[in-house]
């Protein structure tokens, strides 16, 4: 993080190099591919860009391919995660952040190859290591989904 970050709490951008430094998760599990507007402390919003190659699609289903709507829970919630981590500082870098609860979860359109999933995450509060979130997962400007969920940062 640059000294003007820090200042600012602003991040412009983080590249899928800082976010696989940020959370444990890698391939085939890994589910945000950029994160942008990262205001540290507040909100940020994850990209997912999803392709046929996606594993989950070859069961899901293989004459109309939709993205689970647990996966698309999970990518806001590894949104939420690089959020946390940024936040909090490089020495919470790779920590697990485990679900607590998800509230409230919706799914309007179903998202399909090609989509370009952009995920707005916003900090409703914290206490401690637990920390709770608003998401809404947005393609071409439309949401597809939305949820409440908290998730607990763990200190290992």
């Amino acid at each position: 993080m640059t000294n003007e970050e820090i200042k600012t709490g602003e991040v412009s951008t983080l590249e899928i190099a800082e976010i696989m430094q940020a959370i444990p998760h890698r391939f085939p599990f890994l589910l945000v591919d950029r994160v942008v507007d990262l205001a540290l402390n507040d909100s940020c919003t994850g990209i997912k860009n999803v392709t046929i190659n996606e594993n989950f699609f070859q069961g899901h289903f293989p004459t109309m391919p939709v993205m689970p709507g647990v996966l698309i829970i999970e990518c806001m919630a590894q949104t939420a995660a690089v959020l946390v981590v940024r936040t909090l500082g490089p020495d919470w870098a790779g920590k697990l952040v485990l679900f607590m609860s998800v509230d409230n979860a919706k799914f309007r359109k179903p998202v399909v190859p090609g989509d370009q999933m952009r995920v707005h995450v916003k900090k409703e509060r914290q206490r401690g290591n637990i920390w709770k979130f608003n998401g809404e997962a947005k393609v071409d400007g439309k949401v597809v989904a939305e949820a409440t969920y908290a998730a607990m940062i763990l200190d290992k």
